[in-house]
C-alpha cells in the first residue's frame, strides 16, 4: 500500500528532549511504522526526500534568481554556520543546502569570514538574513517562505499494508 498521513501540522521539531518526547508518544500510538514527511503535489515524501526536493531546490532557485547573493556569499564567506541550530541543538538544513548547491556547481567559498545563515542573535552579515529560510521563498510558491513551508506542511504518516 503505502504511507497514509495521520496527523497534519505537527509543528516545529523542538530541542532534542522535545523531539524524543513527541517521538515516544507517536511510537506508543502508532507503533514503529510512522515517519515525518510532506504531502507534495499529492505525493507523500519522507523528510529526507523533501530536503532534496524542497530545501535544496529552494536555495537553487534563489541563487538563480539572485546571483548577486551567491557572488556576495562566495566572496565573503570562508565558513558557513547556523547559530540557531548550534544554540538549540536543532537540525541544520540551510547550511548543508547551500554547500550542496556550491558543490553541485563546482563553486567554493573564497572569502575570509564566518557567515551566519539565519536571523538568530547577532547576524554576522547582511547576507545572513537574505539567505535565512525565513526569507528564502519555497520553490513553486513565491508567497511562502521556506521556513513557513517546512513547519506548516510537515505531517506524520504511518505505513499501511
Amino acid at each position: 500500500m503505502g504511507w497514509k498521513i495521520v496527523e497534519r501540522r505537527i509543528g516545529k521539531a523542538g530541542n532534542l528532549k522535545q523531539r524524543n518526547n513527541r517521538q515516544k508518544k507517536w511510537t506508543q500510538k502508532y507503533g514503529d511504522n510512522w515517519i515525518i514527511g510532506y504531502n507534495i503535489d499529492g505525493v507523500f515524501l519522507d523528510q529526507e526526500a523533501a530536503i532534496e526536493k524542497i530545501y535544496h531546490e529552494s536555495y537553487r532557485q534563489h541563487f538563480e534568481m539572485y546571483p548577486n547573493d551567491l557572488e556576495e556569499l562566495i566572496a565573503t564567506a570562508k565558513v558557513l554556520r547556523n547559530p540557531h541550530a548550534e544554540a538549540t541543538g536543532g537540525v541544520d538544513l540551510q547550511v548543508p543546502a547551500i554547500l550542496a548547491y556550491l558543490k553541485a556547481n563546482n563553486l567554493e567559498l573564497l572569502g575570509k569570514e564566518i557567515v551566519d545563515i539565519g536571523t538568530m542573535g547577532n547576524r554576522s552579515h547582511k547576507i545572513s538574513v537574505r539567505l535565512s529560510p525565513l526569507t528564502i521563498k519555497v520553490i513553486g510558491n513565491p508567497k511562502m517562505t521556506l521556513e513557513q513551508f517546512w513547519q506548516d506542511k510537515k505531517c506524520l504518516a504511518v505505513w499501511e499494508e
